[in-house]
């Protein structure tokens, strides 16, 4: 497993090479030129045209193939951001390259090669940092320290939802997103399934069902619209959770919704139930009730807004604290050992589809600090 990296030799922003110019590196290139503690140097796809179309995009001074990303000398952190099934694949041919690692979600769509790259990783003393990194938004964290002050008591239990029609009425390419290792479960429940992590701590048993509301889906957009093609991961998931200190979570994970309903977190305490914000997004309002009398129950629920700062970075806040961890020392909050243990309950989740029966989870992981209150991802820290 990753062991915090020892301090950099090195002196001011850390050099960034990114792997994947599809849709999301949008996002990510748009926060990661704006922090000044790191450099992106290089961006590399199968696609070179489209990697150098994205580097003319954002200022980035080189384009080329993946390759050309893991031999760039300036390159100490790859920024993974291609397809599930290839993560934990272009993961290790980073830190065999010397090279430490963020990751989009999920690590891996295996425990097997999710723990070998790890403790590779760990063996070279290289950091590897995981997706999602919506948890370092002021939403979950101003959540985190209302839980922290005992203002709902001792958390209880909780209730997610994330439901829709589907990627395939947005995304061009959406096949990826409903194979093997994919589906609703792996590509949206890191986000619900890591927020519940950070205010539990380690899952211990999970129990789910799941179905597929039709065998093939249809491109809608792009210049593949029309085309057909085959729904392999289940598409609608239920699941319950018990983790390790006592607390039980119960969600629902759909593609197959013709409601949209997204970002539904409900957290239950002892004195008080809290919402927290859509995991997807890093704020959003975060709200509190107390218990009313039995008399006015359905009519008289008071909600309290809780004080949440404005976001002002988004996706790239990960690889930036990992970043800052290679100067400083340390391990990033959306770490390696944080991103297995949630691909070990989502495979564990898949594995109750298949059997039927409750299964264990076999990993489990130290509770995640919070962020300090005055953490700025665009502060200077490393120059």
């Amino acid at each position: 497993m990753t062991t915090p990296a020892a301090h950099s030799p090195r002196t001011g922003p850390v050099g960034v090479g990114l792997i994947g110019a599809g849709m999301i590196s949008q996002t990510y290139l748009e926060n990661l030129t704006s922090f000044p503690d790191v450099a992106v140097l290089i961006i590399g796809d199968l696609d070179p045209q489209r990697a150098r179309e994205q580097a003319d995009a954002h200022g980035v001074p080189d384009a080329g193939t993946a390759a050309d990303v893991l031999a760039h000398p300036g390159v100490e952190l790859v920024v993974n951001l291609t397809i599930p099934a290839v993560h934990a694949e272009v993961s290790a041919a980073a830190v065999a390259a010397g090279k430490h690692v963020w990751s989009e979600k999920p690590i891996s769509v295996d425990r097997e090669s999710s723990a070998r790259l790890l403790a590779d990783a760990a063996d070279a003393g290289l950091l590897v940092g995981v997706a999602p990194d919506t948890v370092y938004g002021p939403g979950l964290q101003a959540a985190r320290r209302v839980i922290a002050r005992g203002d709902i008591g001792t958390p209880l239990s909780a209730q997610t939802v994330f439901q829709w029609p589907g990627p395939d009425l947005f995304h061009p390419g959406p096949e990826f997103l409903f194979a093997a290792g994919a589906g609703p479960l792996f590509d949206t429940g890191p986000y619900y399934l890591t927020a519940l992590a950070h205010i539990f701590g380690p899952y211990a048993r999970v129990a789910a069902v799941g179905s597929k509301s039709r065998a093939t889906r249809t491109i809608q957009v792009g210049e593949r619209a029309g085309t057909e093609f085959d729904v392999v991961a289940p598409s609608h998931v239920s699941a319950i959770a018990s983790f390790e200190g006592g607390a039980t979570a119960q969600s629902v994970l759909s593609f197959d919704s013709p409601l949209a309903r997204m970002g539904y977190v409900e957290i239950t305490g002892t004195e008080a139930t809290l919402l927290l914000p859509d995991p997807n997004l890093f704020s959003g309002p975060v709200r509190l009730t107390r218990p009313v009398t039995m008399a006015n129950v359905r009519d008289a629920t008071e909600w309290v807004d809780v004080d949440v700062p404005d976001a002002t970075f988004g996706r790239g806040a990960g690889a930036l604290d990992l970043a800052r961890c290679i100067r400083h020392g340390g391990a990033p909050i959306a770490s390696g050992e944080l991103g297995h243990h949630i691909l070990d309950v989502m495979v564990s989740m898949e594995e109750s589809i298949t059997t039927g029966e409750m299964v264990a989870v076999e990993s489990s992981i130290s509770p995640v600090p919070m962020l300090p209150a005055n953490w700025d991802p665009r502060e200077s820290t490393l120059a």
